[in-house]
């Protein structure tokens, strides 16, 4: 895949849609072009996670052992997003359906990215403080469904 078209999917994805032109760039430029077959896995639940992954082409399924229903993955989904931002394990085991291809951004990386570009690391900061109040606010609206009994 040539870098521009890189440079378009990753503007796609809603994470590094608001750093804008110049970090996107740098992004599609130093990331890592990872191939899958079939079967392969990308990751294992439980793993350490030092890295997000952006799905080019085909499909990946996560599973965990929660046995919380399979989700899949196709083009432009980025896969580990607080990876990027912290140290974390994998909640799930992510199996290429297809053959793939993906985008490996390492936290290094992202965190370079944001070092270098201020006004970029602001608007991913400020997505992720409107994503916490959004969860917040979820999360409060399912506690109301359960009495004080049911809360222990």
């Amino acid at each position: 895949m040539a870098l521009d078209d890189d440079i378009a999917l990753l503007a796609r994805v809603p994470l590094f849609a608001s750093l804008g032109g110049e970090p996107v760039r740098l992004l599609a430029f130093s990331s890592e072009t990872r191939e899958l077959r079939a079967g392969d896995i990308l990751f294992k639940e439980g793993q350490a996670a030092d890295s997000g992954y952006v799905v080019v082409e085909g499909s990946l399924v996560l599973a965990n052992s929660a046995g919380l229903a399979d989700r899949h993955a196709t083009r432009g989904a980025l896969l580990g997003e607080i990876a990027l931002i912290v140290e974390t394990l994998r909640p799930a085991t992510a199996t290429a359906r297809e053959p793939c291809t993906v985008l490996r951004i390492p936290r290094t990386l992202f965190r370079r990215v944001l070092s270098e570009f201020p006004d970029a690391a602001l608007r991913i900061h400020e997505d992720f403080r409107e994503k916490m109040r959004a969860t917040t606010a979820d999360l409060n609206r399912v506690g109301r469904l359960f009495g004080p009994d049911d809360r222990r």
